[in-house]
């Protein structure tokens, strides 16, 4: 009978965590490591085979992977999660948090339906090493192409994000928040963001940056701890008005390309194939900026794992999680962290750089896996 080690356990959660987000396919590493490293690594972490603990363990990795994300952008699915209810209160669909809702329900059914029909066939036939290590380099040719023939409309839409973050205005305005959320009232320059942050000296008032009193936060003589919680509070307030900007961009797509960036997530059932890298591709193909492209896919992958790991999570509390749970705690816990500062990391990577280091590893390493599999 096949078993999992703490060893096992901790390599497999770690790189779970981080290939989940990075668009190297998590799935294709999860089949290629134990199949390089082989012997008891290829028995025990077998993910193409019926009854295997394997499957409860990657059940565990997907709902650690699920809840960093739902961490991270804590303040956004509040934000959307409320649209929702909005909309299905107002009995209309007019506000960025309720459009952002409803395309991500819409991104999510063509995965979802074929998901629950086909993925055990996807698994067992694909999921094989030497076959993920192919569908490892189609990945690399797709990150690949991707950037070298993107429209003109996603490469202006990156121009434009360019501009403002020069020139520095946050492209915030009366209602470009959501109700009550003081994030976007006026027009700040980051610079003003910026050095409110680090001097405590200048507040956001009505017209913009004003000087803070005598004894405010931040003033001259205020506690160092004071200023600190101050600069603390701008960054965040500005964060929270970017990721809101973003998302008002991507509501202005319409349904049909959501449905088309959606249904590019069913290439991911194939190992070796990454979700986020996909969705990215299909999100700049559409028209995306680069940053925004991956700030949706982020958005899309967080219910798509969860559901996949919650319609499984019977493997885990089955049989098959006898004398593996211990395991399954650690690796998740490393995949929630891998997970968390995978995207931290990400978000600001792609506000400058692109999917083509990627897609160099991608083809690199799934040649290399392809032939010493083929020699092996």
């Amino acid at each position: 009978m096949s078993h999992i080690t703490y060893l096992e356990a901790s390599v497999v959660g770690l790189i779970q965590g981080v290939t989940e987000l990075f668009p190297v396919s998590s799935l294709g590493h999860n089949v290629l490591i134990p199949g390089l490293i082989g012997g008891s690594w290829a028995t025990d972490l077998n993910v193409a085979k019926s009854e295997s603990p394997y499957l409860a363990f990657i059940v565990g990795l997907h709902v650690a992977t699920a809840i960093a994300m739902m961490i991270y952008f804590w303040r956004d699915w509040i934000r959307i999660i409320g649209g929702f209810f909005t909309s299905i209160r107002d009995r209309e669909i007019s506000t960025v948090d309720q459009k952002m809702a409803w395309l991500i329900i819409l991104a999510t059914i063509p995965v979802g339906l074929v998901g629950l029909v086909f993925e055990h066939a996807f698994r067992v036939i694909f999921g094989q090493p030497i076959r993920a290590a192919i569908f490892l380099m189609v990945n690399g040719v797709i990150l690949f192409a991707g950037e070298r023939f993107r429209t003109s409309k996603s490469l202006a839409a990156d121009a434009e994000l360019e501009a403002e973050a020069q020139s520095g205005p946050v492209a915030a305005s009366a209602g470009s928040a959501a109700p009550g959320r003081a994030v976007a009232d006026t027009a700040v320059p980051d610079a003003a963001v910026a050095g409110a942050a680090m001097s405590g000296a200048m507040a956001t008032g009505p017209g913009g940056p004003v000087a803070r009193p005598a004894g405010a936060y931040g003033a001259p003589g205020a506690p160092a701890t004071a200023m600190h919680a101050s600069g603390q509070r701008a960054a965040r307030q500005l964060e929270a008005s970017r990721a809101y900007e973003s998302d008002a961009r991507v509501s202005k797509i319409g349904y049909w390309p959501t449905l088309i960036i959606g249904s590019a997530q069913v290439l991911a059932l194939f190992a070796g194939i990454s979700r986020d890298g996909v969705v990215m591709v299909t999100g700049m193909f559409r028209g995306l900026s680069r940053q925004d492209a991956a700030r949706f896919s982020f958005l899309l992958s967080t219910p798509v794992i969860l559901a996949a790991g919650v319609l499984k999570i019977s493997d885990l509390t089955g049989p098959l999680g006898n004398g593996i749970r211990g395991q399954v705690i650690l690796g998740s816990i490393l995949s929630g962290v891998g997970a968390y500062l995978s995207v931290r990391f990400l978000m600001k990577y792609f506000q400058t750089r692109t999917l083509t280091p990627f897609a160099i590893y991608c083809m690199v390493f799934g040649l290399g896996a392809t032939i010493y599999l083929s020699v092996h």
